[in-house]
């Protein structure tokens, strides 16, 4: 795991080593992943680093430093959802990574590249491929992408008409806040879809799973997730859970492994 880090803050331009990291989300003790973020405060303590888990609210910028108290930070490791930084109480670690004055990673950056949504209006399309020097290999992958479309004021109409085929999902959200099936989505949550910033992305069945859950068989939904870095596969993992989207609130489900035959 250190490793990743370490080539994030050589990467943007650090040759010392970092003495201070922060991991940092709102209202961090709350977080249902919460014992993840000490795993991951003692690895990198074990690296000797002094590591705090703070509310990004609590940090300043002033004088060229990114500080919680009287302590200067030179590394973030970021658990927001807030994307680009937008939100009020993470102006301070907006200005400092702006301003180059620390290694945020993930950043603004990473997920523009790499994990806004509107990304697969590209990905998906099948003509897009063409030009950009891929394997046939690499080009079969990227069919398995469902056929994804920006809504805008010139697609609005023929995507209500289709509706049936579609998720409609916001660009920059996560963990299936303001997802909409088609099928299911009513007049008045379309009149706030078609204003902008969402994407249709057709409809993939999940896989199921059957389950004993307290001597009960059922069945319950999955997808497989595979964790890379710098295009390198780091762990697989499946969501099991039960509803339109995937969630933590479904008994029996939550994280499952996943064995490789």
């Amino acid at each position: 795991m250190w490793r990743m880090f370490e080539q994030e803050w050589r990467s943007q331009g650090r040759a010392s080593q970092p003495r201070t990291l922060a991991i940092i989300d709102d209202r961090p003790t709350e977080q249902y992943l919460f014992p993840e973020f000490l795993l991951a405060q003692r690895a990198f303590e074990r690296r000797g680093l002094k590591v705090r888990i703070v509310d990004p609210a609590e940090l300043s910028f002033a004088q060229g430093q990114l500080r919680h108290g009287d302590e200067a930070i030179d590394l973030v490791y970021n658990r927001l959802v807030d994307f680009a930084l937008d939100g009020e109480g993470h102006r301070a670690l907006r200005d400092a990574y702006v301003a180059g004055a620390v290694v945020l990673t993930p950043n603004p950056r990473n997920h523009a590249l790499l994990a806004d949504k509107r990304n697969l209006t590209v990905l998906s399309d099948p003509a897009a491929p063409a030009g950009w020097g891929l394997s046939p290999t690499q080009q079969r992958s990227l069919s398995a992408v469902p056929r994804t479309i920006l809504v805008t004021p010139e697609s609005a109409e023929a995507l209500w008409s289709a509706r049936k085929r579609y998720f409609f999902k916001p660009a920059g959200g996560h963990g299936g806040k303001a997802v909409y099936r088609g099928d299911k989505m009513t007049r008045g949550v379309w009149e706030e879809v078609q204003r902008g910033g969402y994407i249709a992305q057709e409809l993939a069945a999940p896989t199921e799973r059957r389950i004993r859950i307290d001597g009960e068989v059922q069945a319950l939904k999955l997808d497989v997730r595979l964790y890379t870095y710098a295009g390198s596969p780091l762990l697989a993992a499946a969501r099991v859970y039960q509803g339109q989207t995937t969630n933590f609130r479904t008994p029996g489900g939550g994280f499952a492994p996943v064995f490789v035959t």
